[in-house]
């Protein structure tokens, strides 16, 4: 798995480079939607934009399932599993100082997909709410 993995990585990366395939959105895409907190635009609404997208058309049978199962490991353990544990340390942190006041940033990978650490916050009873980028706290 590891060595598709690898070599499915470089074909993306010398197909981007050769310039017959594009990343959908760019940088500058990412910081504006962040920042104005639209977190269900298309481009935060990707389980797995944070890791390559292995599963194609062109792939051979066995090859696809390889695929499917190295991208359900990326999408449980990097993401999912990763954003439970920061959502419950933020959980534990507000039950454990009830008077105390926090600011908790995260970086943007932590708002991709479903299951994000807000999403985590929220079904545990929690109102969290967007301050926009030069907004007070």
């Amino acid at each position: 798995q590891v060595v598709f993995a690898l070599n499915q990585t470089l074909l993306q990366q010398e197909s981007l480079r050769a310039g017959s395939s594009q990343i959908p959105y760019t940088t500058e895409d990412l910081i504006k939607h962040y920042n104005c907190g639209d977190l269900s635009s298309i481009i935060f609404n990707h389980d797995t934009s944070q890791v390559p997208n292995f599963i194609n058309a062109t792939l051979a049978a066995h090859e696809r399932i390889t695929a499917q199962e190295i991208d359900s490991y990326f999408r449980q353990e990097l993401i999912y599993k990763r954003n439970q544990r920061m959502g419950r340390r933020v959980k534990d942190l507000l039950e454990e100082y009830p008077d105390k006041s926090f600011f908790f940033a995260f970086g943007a990978g932590h708002f991709v997909g479903n299951n994000t650490v807000i999403d985590v916050l929220r079904r545990e009873g929690y109102e969290v709410e967007h301050t926009p980028a030069g907004q007070a706290i």
